[in-house]
């Protein structure tokens, strides 16, 4: 075997072995970082395998254990053992995923996994799809989509004419992330375009307001767009009654399920996206909740014509194979990884249990952290999660709460027992629990509530 392959391989695993023993984070000094990373680019290069230990060695203080159970920082998954071996083989495999000519195997692994996915997430089964990067251009993908839709709804070809001199695009919103607003940053929409929706007091977007704004211009090109778990408190909107009124306006409905469209696949949370079939176009990645390896973004629309016409491009070198699909005829890219490889062999690893399971058990471990959170003095909860998202701050004697909330953030990711990220949420500063990692036990929620406690009594 491969020297430099065999050590890669048994540095990787000593490095997933280590996450219960190592600190979740060591925080070096940038400067010390650069340090050891930054070294002169010989004449003749250096041996492989000197290569790989010294990037190992050099860069291991500079890594978050963000993979591991203790991390509780944005929405970031692990990944499940085979999903890792499968991108292995992806990268050895080395093949180019733009079109079927490229690979065979790619394009239909994709077709399969869009299958699979649609299937658990409870889309329709007509809806294309595109796997890209991450959620961020699953949203471009699918707004490009919708703006190809609602702009010829009223005889303007945007492929041809571009914007200037369009309709404008009106984009209603209630909570949402911000690569929505960079997706219609990077279409030529504008920023300008999007309409904040008045919200109910659990944190969805207010259908009454909504009909409002969709009334105020009934005819203007329109895309409304939900959130499926917001990330903060992970709340729904109503897709159900907000897609019915939406469509009577004829406009289009994106929802963003970055994380929380994943909630589909288990019979207990089901009711949390009920009607979120009506939709026109979703946004999603597997890198957070499927726990697969980054680069695993999947965007879903409705109407495959809106979409191919947004995407396509003629190319005079493409090779015409009958009955297939040539994935950069639906997705941003040319040149790309085979994404779908790891998704498949995590699918088929998991099964439809598998998969529930591990959503399931996600949302009652966050329960289960908050709670505990919650009996700890000077602890305040703020959101009762509804499924793996949780708030709370920490209260100061002399009533400085967001200072506190700051430093006993600090203090906790300083001891490397637990990483947790703040947030500002209602003009509060407070600390925001996310879990969405299979490797998390029981075990690893007692060890994070055991660092919080210590870095409340320092």
């Amino acid at each position: 075997m491969n020297p430099e392959l065999k050590r890669a391989a048994e540095l990787a695993a000593a490095y997933i072995e280590s996450f219960d023993t190592e600190k979740v984070s060591e925080e070096p000094n940038p400067d010390a970082l650069r340090a050891r990373l930054y070294k002169e680019l010989t004449t003749d290069g250096l041996p492989p395998l000197q290569v790989i230990e010294e990037l190992a060695e050099d860069a291991r203080a500079g890594l978050l254990n963000s993979a591991g159970g203790r991390f509780f920082g944005w929405v970031i998954g692990g990944s499940i053992p085979v999903s890792i071996a499968a991108d292995w083989l992806t990268s050895a495999w080395d093949q180019n995923a733009a079109a079927y000519a490229c690979s065979p195997a790619a394009a239909i692994i994709e077709d399969v996994v869009a299958g699979w996915l649609k299937d658990l997430l409870g889309l329709p089964q007509q809806a294309s799809y595109a796997f890209v990067t991450g959620c961020q251009m699953a949203h471009v993908t699918a707004l490009a989509a919708a703006r190809h839709k609602i702009l010829a709804d009223q005889g303007w070809a945007v492929e041809e004419q571009g914007l200037a001199g369009s309709p404008p695009i009106r984009v209603l919103v209630g909570e949402h992330h911000e690569t929505l607003l960079r997706a219609v940053r990077h279409l030529g929409i504008g920023t300008d375009a999007v309409v904040p929706v008045a919200q109910t007091d659990d944190g969805t977007i207010d259908v009454a307001a909504l009909r409002t704004e969709l009334e105020k211009t009934p005819d203007a090109p329109t895309i409304v767009s939900l959130a499926a778990g917001d990330l903060n408190r992970g709340a729904f909107d109503p897709f159900d009654e907000v897609c019915d009124l939406a469509h009577e306006h004829n406009a289009w409905v994106h929802i963003d399920g970055a994380f929380g469209l994943w909630v589909a696949a288990s019979e207990r949370l089901r009711h949390l996206v009920k009607g979120v079939e009506k939709a026109d176009s979703w946004a999603t990645d597997a890198h957070k909740w499927l726990n697969v390896p980054y680069d695993s973004g999947i965007a879903f629309v409705a109407d495959p014509e809106a979409h191919k016409t947004a995407m396509t491009i003629p190319a005079a070198y493409k090779v015409e194979v009958e009955n297939v699909r040539d994935q950069f005829e639906w997705g941003p890219e040319w040149s790309r990884r085979a994404r779908g490889i790891p998704l498949y062999a995590a699918l088929r690893t998991l099964g439809r249990n598998g998969v529930a399971k591990m959503i399931e058990s996600s949302c009652d471990l966050t329960t289960d952290m908050v709670n505990k959170l919650g009996e700890l003095p000077d602890v305040e909860v703020l959101t009762i999660p509804i499924i793996n998202q949780g708030l709370v701050r920490f209260l100061d004697p002399d009533g400085d709460h967001d200072a506190r909330t700051d430093d006993v953030i600090k203090r906790i990711n300083a001891s490397g027992e637990a990483w947790f990220g703040p947030t500002m949420w209602n003009g509060m500063r407070v600390m925001r629990i996310s879990l969405s990692n299979f490797r998390t036990t029981v075990d690893d929620i007692d060890r994070a509530v055991a660092a919080v406690k210590a870095a409340l009594e320092n």
